[in-house]
């Protein structure tokens, strides 16, 4: 057996510093629809109308509402539609989603001066996705090849290894280079493939720790201050399989690569707003917020391996690993908000937020340094320009719109129904591109990307009052269509030149989910 054991150290790819490429950034920096059952099953649309603790992260003044001190906690079931189980991934996993109290202080006749604790999950990572399609000659192989024969990197033996200068050699190149591309002559060829299958499960979440301080003036404005902590834990683990053939298209057997990444850390943010009643008369109500970026610092993790079960190339497997630290921080995001009352039986929200998702800032450490003085490390970071620009031109604003309803029938009873709509975060036309001369490439142990869509949620929930006690359940149904490319599309010729050219079309994928959600909560 023709067998070679690759061992990656950080030392033979040479650098210190990190950061992130542009679509596992956004993965990232998502957000969920999640907090409480009534949160939900009105579509997040409780900005203005506030006195629900989920609005701590959204509108921190919809705390100030609150008349009388609470606590409640959240769980229930979140299940892929149309998924199939896949390595530990599984299409129904069940999820603890909020927990927090509010302690509401009378300061005056009709003020309030309000604080809060609450745990939600702001990002569910569980999720399977699996894809396959015709590659018609190109591949992943011929894609690390033709990056070497453009010039984007040079190739060099280094004790017995093939590695390159340059931060365009990722680490998907080196497997290719050392197990399958070369031979015992030192010449480099591609192979090239029929079709693929494609296969990941991601699994984790993103914990949400917010503090709040609010306060309620004389029923008609309210304001609010939000100290957010994030907690960031994500694994990931795909396999990615191309079925090779010679130069007459007859099979020779196929090679597998096989990734597991893991993203951990934290971050922190602030958020602000107010709500106002313009009319002292009148229920309606206007609420506006600001969310600082989150200041992510985080550790990202691979262990990657090659199996060459074909005819072709010097070894059978390869594996490569590698752990690095950068920073990531998130855009501002933006909120105006709308809610009015009728009676005691009905309850009508709107909400709007904006976040620049192309102002994205991928950052690699530089350093840092000692103070003696103040016993402490401090560390330094700068921008990755170039990862950057390419993020700026690959995602774009997103707006999320938010609709909900709230109708009693009787004062024990409440009836819900929501929907949120999240614009595409994606350019129509992106791609990860390979060539850019930044450590986020560099590290990169996948090829494979998803321009999602839209998102549409559809909720709907109920609530029972029970005196101090009360009882919620909502239902979410969420729908986002993408197109999944395996690896980008290279051009080196003119674009009818197949020979020239590693041209793989994209394939229709989709993350449809289905929440149940129940809150249990009590008044005091």
């Amino acid at each position: 057996m023709r067998r070679l054991m690759i061992i990656f150290m950080s030392a033979c790819l040479a650098s210190y510093v990190s950061a992130q490429e542009t679509y596992e950034n956004a993965n990232i920096a998502g957000e969920d629809l999640n907090g409480t059952a009534r949160y939900v099953g009105m579509g997040g649309a409780l900005d203005a109308l506030g006195a629900d603790i989920s609005t701590i992260g959204t509108n921190p003044a919809g705390i100030g509402l609150f008349r009388h001190s609470m606590a409640n906690v959240s769980f229930g079931f979140v299940s892929q539609q149309d998924g199939k189980s896949f390595a530990n991934g599984n299409t129904t996993n069940m999820s603890f989603d909020q927990a927090g109290f509010v302690y509401s202080k009378r300061t005056g006749r009709s003020s309030f001066l309000n604080l809060a604790f609450n745990y939600h999950k702001s990002r569910n990572f569980d999720y399977i996705l699996s894809a396959a399609g015709a590659l018609n000659g190109a591949s992943q192989n011929k894609l690390s090849y033709m990056k070497g024969a453009e010039g984007l990197f040079n190739i060099k033996n280094d004790n017995g290894n093939l590695v390159a200068d340059g931060n365009t050699f990722n680490q998907v190149d080196y497997l290719y280079y050392n197990a399958l591309l070369s031979d015992a002559d030192g010449a480099f060829y591609y192979n090239n493939a029929s079709n693929y299958l494609f296969n990941r499960a991601n699994t984790g979440y993103i914990g949400e720790y917010d503090f709040n301080i609010s306060g309620n003036i004389n029923d008609r404005v309210y304001l609010g201050l939000t100290v957010g902590i994030s907690d960031v834990n994500y694994k990931g683990y795909s396999e990615y399989t191309e079925a090779l053939v010679d130069a007459d298209g007859k099979s020779v057997g196929n090679v597998t690569l096989a990734d597991e990444r893991r993203i951990t850390g934290s971050g922190v943010n602030v958020k602000a707003g107010v709500i106002f009643r313009p009319i002292e008369s009148s229920p309606f109500r206007i609420g506006l917020s600001v969310a600082t970026p989150t200041w992510y610092d985080l550790t990202t993790s691979n262990y990657t391996t090659l199996a060459n079960n074909s005819s072709v190339g010097m070894y059978d497997s390869g594996q490569i690993g590698e752990s690095y630290d950068f920073k990531l921080y998130t855009p501002w995001k933006f909120g105006l908000s709308l809610g009015t009352t009728i009676g005691n039986y009905l309850a009508i929200g709107a909400g709007y937020e904006y976040a620049d998702y192309g102002n994205l800032d991928s950052r690699y450490n530089t350093g840092g340094g000692y103070d003696w003085y103040y016993d402490e490390y401090w560390e330094s970071s700068a921008s990755d320009k170039a990862m950057n620009s390419h993020t700026e031109s690959t995602l774009k604003g997103v707006s999320t719109l938010k609709l909900g309803v709230e109708f009693k029938p009787d004062s024990r009873l409440s009836l819900r129904l929501g929907y949120n709509y999240v614009s595409p975060m994606y350019d129509k036309y992106g791609y990860k591109d390979v060539s850019i001369d930044s450590p986020g490439t560099y590290y990169t142990s996948a090829t494979d990307y998803t321009n999602w869509k839209a998102t549409n949620r559809i909720t709907c929930g109920l609530g029972y009052n029970l005196g101090k006690l009360s009882l919620d359940l909502a239902y979410q149904y969420t729908v986002q269509n993408g197109d999944f490319s395996p690896f980008t599309s290279y051009y080196a010729g003119a674009q009818d030149s197949p020979e020239n050219n590693n041209i793989c079309d994209a394939v229709s994928v989709s993350n449809k989910r289905h929440q149940l959600l129940l809150t249990l909560g009590y008044h005091f």
